[in-house]
């Protein structure tokens, strides 16, 4: 299977560094191309576009982090940084419009009422994504 646009949503957590090696990986051994991206959630009483310095100072922050991952890597990554209502339907139809053939991400363990969770994000990509997608889970012992 070749791959020649990968996504890889990230957020922030420890899962995205090793999600963005993987991607390096994949990537050099096609020659393809890497998109990153960040979506800020907007909350329905604001307006989409809706100043959040606070959130796109981190945002920014978290890409720039993940540059220097896959520089490190010998990778070149192109970032994006998008504000939307949900996080989910954003990551799939920036999937849908670069055209893209595996969606990449990062997933930590998370408990809801005391069982594991993937949240939301998660199951509604896989269940709406038009590419292969590969959760990459974060073990620590």
């Amino acid at each position: 299977m070749e791959f020649h646009r990968i996504l890889v949503p990230v957020t922030g957590t420890e899962s995205d560094e090793e999600a963005i090696r993987l991607a390096c990986r994949l990537a050099r051994r096609d020659k393809a191309d890497i998109l990153v991206v960040y979506v800020i959630p907007i909350e329905r009483t604001l307006p989409l576009d809706a100043e959040m310095s606070g959130e796109v100072e981190t945002a920014e922050a978290v890409l720039d982090s993940m540059e220097g991952v896959a520089a490190a890597e010998g990778c070149t990554i192109t970032t994006d940084l998008l504000q939307a209502r949900e996080a989910a339907p954003t990551i799939v139809d920036e999937a849908v419009e670069r055209e893209v053939d595996l969606i990449l991400m990062g997933a930590s363990y998370q408990r809801r009422f005391g069982q594991f969770s993937l949240g939301n994000t998660i199951p509604y990509i896989l269940k709406n994504a038009p590419c292969r997608v590969i959760l990459f889970h974060q073990y620590s012992p």
